[in-house]
């Protein structure tokens, strides 16, 4: 790992769940990922390499409650370590924007890390899980990586009726949207913002 690299490590410990996370921006797209679930962790694989991310989580959650404050809290801690890993955020892009297709969703991810936090989230699943996950925690984990990473992300499943490729077309457009908005770009000179802050 480089100098230059940005990274993060967050470390979350509460009655519900036992998390550590680290993140590269910088890496190469690798992830280890283990958080009880199955499919989230297909997912969390495919948001490391889709935006370019290294990216480790170790999860120990209260699942034989339900999966809500695994999935969650990991959405927490990822917002936290990008928050962290971009630092003062200048000469970056700042926005980003992403199409995905997967064979019948197309999914699109519009974000700004602006330093502001708003989600809005417009997909239909025709399923309610996807193997242990219930599709509804998708909005949730979106919800706290927004939130926690004070960005502005805008997701839409623009089609797709199968539950499995259309959350998979949002998490790799995401990944790619963020890979964007992050990236250093040596024509920003500072912040790149009118305001002097993001």
């Amino acid at each position: 790992m480089s100098a230059d690299q940005r990274t993060a490590q967050i470390v979350r410990r509460t009655t519900e769940t036992e998390i550590e996370l680290r993140l590269c921006l910088d890496g190469s797209g690798q992830c280890r990922a283990d958080t009880g679930l199955g499919f989230f962790d297909h997912m969390l694989h495919a948001f490391a390499r889709h935006s370019l991310c290294d990216l480790a989580i170790q999860c120990r959650g209260d699942l034989q409650v339900d999966a809500h404050h695994t999935v969650e809290d990991v959405g927490i801690c990822l917002g936290q370590a990008i928050i962290q890993a971009l630092g003062d955020k200048a000469g970056i892009q700042r926005y980003g924007h992403s199409y995905v297709p997967m064979d019948e969703a197309l999914a699109r991810a519009v974000l700004d890390l602006s330093g502001r936090a708003y989600l809005f989230f417009a997909a239909a699943f025709s399923e309610e899980r996807v193997g242990a996950l219930d599709v509804s925690l998708v909005r949730e984990f979106f919800y706290a990586v927004a939130d926690q990473g004070r960005m502005n992300l805008h997701l839409d499943l623009v089609r797709g009726h199968n539950a499995h490729h259309g959350i998979e077309a949002l998490f790799k457009s995401f990944a790619r949207a963020l890979l964007m908005a992050a990236q250093r770009n040596e024509r920003v000179q500072g912040i790149p913002s009118t305001k002097g802050v993001l």
